[in-house]
């Protein structure tokens, strides 16, 4: 009995290290009560999401009837600040203050961001649901303002976020403690997408404005907790005497690397065919196959639940040495099925083939995004992996709002188009737009096989080094 004490006690700690993925990211400096604390921002971060790209986008389109172009235009504005992110980064850096904090200001600033767009998102809500054309305009100017607020929030919460969870961990932990953090971020996706379904379940703009504002609590709530005690002071670091260095030198290096055009043309060509329909998915589930507001908005989850799988998949076959311009390959063929899954289940008029499509959408988004990014760190030179960061998010962040400002757009002409008849009986359909807009996408998927194909190298997990990728860059 006394021998078998150990070996039992032995085989749990390598059952838990080898099937709970995070189980190294706890540790003496950083444990799982402070850990745990720590990543409620990004908890923050996933329900503001939802609530702009999920919820308002329907209920703007469907219940206060929107143009679509102009709900795009909208809910593209905060990827504005995405290219930014780096240079949030480097400033929080080197922040200089008497009071030694220098994440502390920047999550602080965003958190004002994000409440304050929120605040005022229900009074342009009201404004818009107004007759009167001035309004009209007023509200349409209000909600724009706030989605501009909200985006700059996330943007600078998140990015000083991760660098504050960096800060704060050990060398050898950090990639699991960030992976960590991006899964939290699926968690409040996901939660919050349930939340909203179910609070919107008896749908009214009275309701609707109880929920924003709630929102925008939980926002302050849930960072003031996750910033609590957890950056230590030090004012030799942020003094004004400390020269703050030059990024110049660096891009110059990173150009110099070679090999990063067709890399960056995969990602901007992939994210275009896998974002297009990011305002369209919900729109399409109310309009063509009559589902309400409640069960629209799990489709959110539904779609974070698939990218969670991806994120989870892929991170494992990377550590084993999985060549990450084939799993990016990979994800692109899954998003080329799941996109023929959504645009079969209106003919078929299957919300399950729909919701099944949704959950691809998200898985293959994730492969391919950890893909790619994999590989743009790997042509950072001399372990520059900020500035890989920031172009691959300026590119990514790019396409993506240009992909969701062109699916607005496009889906209205087309459907304006068919309903006309112009273009013949059998497309006078109000899935026709829809449908055009996911054709669209799965041409994009197509072309960035074709570009990223020259870039699959085969080689055996064996053989290859192991990358140890814990989403420890990942920009979200």
């Amino acid at each position: 009995m006394m021998k078998s004490a150990p070996s039992l006690a032995e085989f749990w700690m390598r059952l838990g290290s080898r099937f709970l993925p995070f189980a190294d990211a706890v540790t003496t400096e950083l444990p799982l009560s402070r850990l745990l604390r720590l990543s409620l921002f990004q908890v923050s971060v996933g329900m503001s999401f939802v609530l702009l790209n999920g919820t308002l986008n329907r209920v703007m389109i469907v219940e206060l009837g929107v143009p679509s172009w102009l709900v795009a235009a909208m809910v593209a504005l905060p990827l504005i600040f995405a290219p930014f992110r780096v240079l949030i980064g480097f400033r929080s850096d080197h922040h200089r203050s008497v009071l030694g904090w220098r994440r502390v200001p920047y999550i602080w600033l965003g958190t004002m961001l994000q409440f304050g767009g929120l605040a005022i998102m229900p009074f342009a809500l009201l404004l818009l649901s107004s007759p009167a054309p001035s309004q009209i305009i007023g509200g349409r100017i209000g909600v724009a303002l706030a989605f501009l607020l909200v985006g700059a929030g996330l943007n600078t919460t998140q990015t000083v976020g991760l660098s504050l969870a960096t800060d704060i961990a050990p060398e050898a932990s950090r990639p699991s403690v960030v992976a960590f953090l991006y899964v939290m971020l699926m968690v409040g996706m996901i939660v919050s997408g349930l939340s909203f379904g179910v609070l919107l379940d008896n749908f009214s703009e009275m309701r609707l404005i109880q929920v924003i504002q709630g929102a925008a609590l939980t926002v302050v709530a849930l960072n003031v907790a996750a910033l609590w005690k957890q950056e230590a002071r030090d004012p030799s670091r942020t003094s004004a005497r400390r020269e703050r260095p030059l990024f110049r030198d660096s891009w110059h290096q990173f150009q110099a690397a070679g090999g990063t055009v067709r890399v960056l043309l995969v990602v901007g060509l992939g994210t275009l065919g896998f974002t297009m329909q990011d305002i369209l998915l919900e729109p399409y589930g109310a309009q063509i196959l009559n589902l309400t507001v409640s069960q629209t908005t799990v489709i959110t989850a539904v779609f974070a639940g698939g990218m969670l799988a991806g994120f989870t998949i892929s991170a494992r076959s990377l550590r084993r040495g999985f060549d990450p311009y084939r799993m990016a390959a990979i994800g692109v063929t899954v998003g080329v099925a799941a996109f023929s899954a959504v645009i079969f289940s209106a003919p078929l008029m299957s919300p399950a083939l729909y919701r099944i499509g949704a959950a691809l959408i998200g898985f293959g988004g994730g492969l391919f995004a950890v893909g790619t990014l994999t590989a743009a760190m790997a042509l950072a030179p001399n372990g520059s992996a900020g500035l890989a960061l920031g172009i691959w998010g300026g590119v990514q962040a790019t396409a993506a709002g240009l992909a969701i400002a062109g699916g607005g757009v496009i889906r209205d002409v087309m459907s304006a188009l068919a309903t006309e008849g112009h273009l013949g009986a059998a497309l006078v359909s109000r899935a026709t737009g829809y449908t055009f807009v996911y054709q669209i996408e799965i041409v994009l998927l197509f072309a960035t096989l074709v570009v990223i194909g020259p870039l699959v190298r085969w080689r055996h997990p064996a053989r290859q080094e192991k990358q140890k990728f814990g989403l420890v860059e990942f920009p979200g």
